[in-house]
């Protein structure tokens, strides 16, 4: 019988990230997303994330268990933010292939590198396979913000933005 207190599953799973080893990478940012919809990471290191998305009937698009590509842009786009890890980083542009279809029940296990570094700026190299078949490979494009993408002032004032859009 254990002497630790078991957590309620909730809260394990927040807390997936945050361990108290020394030299442990803690995750940073997309601490509240969806781990069913967009993957649950395996490794986390520096500039590294290993990621694995096993698909499931709520991204099933026909008959045949055909899986949205969107889902795997999103699993993607996630260990691309992952692998940056800053709290308030945002992804600006993507330059992506579908190499396969993905389908229901499968396993698309993603890595994620950054590759280039200039200031607030990073290009992460996303690979995804399905067993042996690489499914997906991009680009992605990301900037780091002082706060949340939502909370920041991009325009003076609204006739700024009114005359910009004229």
């Amino acid at each position: 019988m254990s002497t630790e207190t078991e957590l309620p599953d909730e809260e394990l799973e927040l807390d997936d990230y945050r361990e108290d080893e020394e030299n442990s990478v803690l995750l940073s940012t997309h601490e509240s997303i969806n781990r069913d919809l967009n993957g649950e990471i395996l490794k986390l290191e520096r500039g590294y994330v290993e990621l694995r998305l096993i698909t499931s009937s709520e991204m099933v698009v026909d008959d045949q268990g055909l899986i949205h590509s969107g889902f795997i842009f999103s699993a993607a786009d996630f260990s691309a933010m992952a692998a940056v890890n800053e709290r308030n980083v945002v992804l600006v542009g993507s330059d992506c292939q579908f190499l396969s279809p993905v389908k229901f029940g499968d396993e698309v296990n993603f890595v994620a590198r950054v590759r280039h570094k200039e200031g607030r700026k990073r290009n992460v190299h996303v690979e995804a396979h399905v067993l042996d078949i690489k499914v997906f490979e991009g680009e992605f494009k990301t900037v780091i913000t002082d706060r949340h993408v939502l909370k920041l002032k991009l325009l003076e004032n609204d006739d700024e933005a009114i005359q910009r859009v004229e």
